[in-house]
């Protein structure tokens, strides 16, 4: 990798915040998900429509690789008019620190194409939560031990440019390249951190599609909502609390961990 030079660190005084949703047709467990589809749309599509809602956000990025079997995902962004990056497969924190600079973001948020129920607002609270605390990194969930309070599939992590340049330059962990944040949280020492916790505690709530059962769900939620993406995650949260048969669908699945190789 390229260091970064003092001019492009200096650079960032636009005051731009850039939502880089990571995405790749390789996923282990439903290859080909973020272009399966989801009440007539792509799912990516539906993660990028809901973050682009967020009115803390100058810019929603796709952010894929350089592999072949990605060309459907730039495809796909070109079609849309989505901002698109192509970085390394393997090494997501270099992608994302390429596809900051390009452009020009002084706060970083970070995104999922498994979440295609994130929700605008919840962006717009944890980027607020991170400037009004003054912090390097806010986040609305962390691994554990730290555990959550929000479902899955509602993530989102905020960071500082600068922070993130320090963790492109620094991390050298294969975790920590792949799920580009860790080495802002991994220790406490770093940076200063900011968690939002929710009450009730609703982190047994599982809206993200790592399999074909969460897909199942999240597509029966889209049916209800009759295909928009104008609905709050709390709509979500009663609709399926009224239809515990839903719930059960994806209750055996099991969250990866950030820490697995």
């Amino acid at each position: 990798m390229t260091e970064p030079t003092l001019g492009a660190v200096a650079a960032r005084t636009s005051g731009r915040t850039v939502a880089i949703v990571q995405a790749r047709m390789g996923s282990t467990r439903l290859p080909g998900k973020v272009l399966l589809d989801v009440a007539g749309e792509p799912l990516l599509a539906r993660v990028v429509e809901r973050a682009r809602r967020a009115t803390a956000l100058d810019a929603v990025v796709v952010a894929t690789t350089t592999d072949g079997s990605d060309d459907a995902i730039a495809t796909l962004c070109a079609e849309r008019g989505y901002p698109v990056f192509r970085g390394h497969p393997s090494d997501v924190l270099d992608r994302y620190y390429q596809a900051a600079t390009r452009w020009r973001a002084e706060v970083v948020v970070r995104i999922t194409a498994d979440c295609p129920l994130i929700d605008p607002m919840l962006i717009d609270l944890t980027f607020e939560a991170f400037t009004r605390e003054g912090v390097d990194f806010a986040a609305n969930r962390l691994p554990p031990p730290w555990g959550r309070t929000y479902p899955k599939g509602l993530d989102v992590e905020v960071c500082s440019f600068e922070a993130l340049v320090r963790a492109w330059t620094e991390a050298t962990e294969r975790y920590e390249r792949e799920h580009v944040m860790p080495y802002l949280y991994a220790r406490e020492d770093r940076f200063r951190i900011y968690i939002l916790q929710h009450t009730p505690d609703l982190g047994h709530v599982r809206i993200a599609v790592d399999e074909p059962a969460d897909l199942e769900l999240v597509r029966a939620v889209y049916r209800h909502f009759e295909g928009r993406i104008d609905f709050a995650w709390e709509a979500v949260v009663d609709f399926l609390e009224a239809r515990p048969e839903l719930g059960a669908l994806n209750a055996a699945v099991v969250q990866k961990s950030v820490w697995q190789e």
